[in-house]
């Protein structure tokens, strides 16, 4: 069952990728792999946890061994076989482990979706009251590769502020305005996740990995935006240098239709809800830094503002116009099965995290690899297939912060060293390769409907280029340089 639940994943994964062949929806075939794989998990618990391959139920049998002998001293180690591999109390502590363990993951995933699910709303309720003509009306230039650079470089510095998510669903909306051709649109969102992976890479808020191994103490802030900046520079600007030389031609501005050209909203409403809209996302990294409690919280507060605020500066408007721009109109249009798709995908990840196939992803590096720069680069790829947190949770767990002054290879593993600024910069960057492969190309790949195959034809190529480029920088400036 053990290899089963692989297979399940792969053929899940393939059902995603040729979405657009087999004509079923994404967000089937991710519910289906999620709930199918914690379905195999759990009928089949005792087999696959005697294996001894789940890093969490190994600490569970740990933890559980020290009470059993702090309350009874001496006790026979026979009775703590027959506790663990026993009938009934075995069976009864596998099944709570497994549920416990489903709920740890959910309440993750949860976080995840709220903040998404927040996230889209404010941005579509900054694009109902028109708010992004601010940005749109600036943007002159029709020509394709001037556009690619305005709008990659404006992605990379607001994905390092806000983070590489939120980033993408703004630009996303930002391009349906500027950009009336799908494939075009997707040839430039794609570019976009490009961008925001890189620019949240080397920011300590800019993408839940680097967060992690910042509140972690694996990294500080000045330390990694000094040493991983660079390279995510370098992973930007390479892609859009070869493309350069490839696209040409000029867009076509989409034509806005009735409701879209009329005005429910006033030069004042039309400003008032941009600035909050981009205030409420600004506001989410403080607000998390001030009380120590999860985005999704922030991104709830600054949705909560502007659903009030639109209810006060709509209530004496006329019926059809009010359902429109309040935040009850506006929730009509979030993609909800963008939602879904994530959730399937984050429980699919998550089953084969919980059941220790990544333990034993994490097992191999460890025992086959002695370079970090290996180590990390293939974490990098990997997290392409797989998402990036988990695989960073585990390198956390697997490689422990060692003291300064250590010698041999676990010098890296100091705080600020080179495997976890590497770490930061593969786990970030290496997602791009795959449109799922990151919470930006997820998002994405919703919201514009990408075709996963298109991705692979038109990007992953140029993807990987830049992140091994990006990867040469970082290795010439700390080995080379010796910085």
């Amino acid at each position: 069952m053990f290899i089963l639940m692989v297979v399940i994943f792969v053929l899940g994964y393939t059902m995603i990728a040729l979405e657009h062949p087999i004509k079923i929806d994404k967000a089937a075939s991710a519910l289906l792999t999620g709930t199918i794989l914690w379905a195999l998990y759990a009928l089949n618990a005792h087999s696959i946890l005697e294996l001894g391959l789940s890093p969490a139920w190994e600490e569970v049998k740990a933890i559980s061994h020290d009470v059993i002998n702090f309350i009874k001293p001496g006790v026979e180690e026979a009775h703590y076989n027959k506790v663990w591999k026993g009938d009934v109390e075995l069976s009864h502590d596998v099944v709570h482990f497994v549920k416990h363990d489903l709920g740890h993951h959910l309440m993750e995933i949860a976080e995840i979706l709220f903040f998404l699910l927040g996230a889209m709303t404010i941005v579509e309720t900054v694009d109902q009251h028109q708010g992004f003509k601010l940005i749109t009306d600036k943007i002159k230039t029709t020509n394709k590769v001037k556009l690619l650079w305005i709008l990659s470089v404006l992605t990379f510095f607001m994905s390092a502020t806000l983070d590489n998510l939120t980033t993408t669903i703004v630009m996303v909306a930002l391009l349906r305005k500027l950009i009336d051709d799908q494939k075009t649109r997707w040839f430039f969102a794609s570019m976009v996740v490009l961008a925001a992976n890189a620019g949240g890479a080397w920011s300590p808020i800019g993408d839940v990995t680097t967060i992690m191994l910042w509140i972690g103490g694996q990294i500080t802030a000045v330390n990694i935006i000094t040493y991983v900046i660079l390279p995510s520079i370098v992973t930007m600007v390479v892609p859009l240098v070869i493309v350069s030389f490839t696209v040409k031609g000029t867009i076509t501005r989409p034509q806005l239709d009735a409701n879209e050209t009329k005005e429910f909203t006033t030069a004042f409403e039309r400003k008032l809800l941009f600035f909050m809209g981009v205030g409420a996302l600004l506001f989410v990294p403080v607000f998390k830094t001030v009380t120590h409690l999860p985005p999704y919280l922030g991104m709830l507060f600054g949705l909560g503002v502007i659903w009030l605020t639109t209810e006060i500066l709509h209530k004496h408007k006329p019926l059809e116009d009010r359902r429109k721009l309040t935040v009850i109109g506006v929730l009509r249009k979030v993609d909800v099965p963008t939602i879904f798709f994530f959730m399937g995908i984050l429980l699919a990840v998550a089953a084969l995290q919980s059941a220790g196939h990544l333990a034993v992803m994490a097992n191999f590096l460890y025992e086959h690899l002695h370079n970090i720069y290996a180590i990390n680069l293939i974490i990098g790829i990997l997290s392409a297939i797989v998402d990036n947190v988990p695989l960073v949770a585990g390198s956390m767990g697997m490689y422990e912060v060692v003291d300064a002054g250590t010698t041999g290879f676990m010098a890296d593993f100091v705080v600020d060293g080179k495997f976890w600024q590497f770490l930061a910069y593969c786990a970030g960057t290496g997602g791009s390769i795959l449109i799922i492969g990151s919470a930006a190309g997820v998002a994405a790949m919703g919201l514009e409907k990408i075709d996963f195959i298109w991705y692979m034809k038109k990007i992953s190529v140029l993807a990987f280029i830049g992140y091994i480029a990006g990867a040469a920088v970082y290795y010439f400036q700390m080995t080379l340089l010796g910085l």
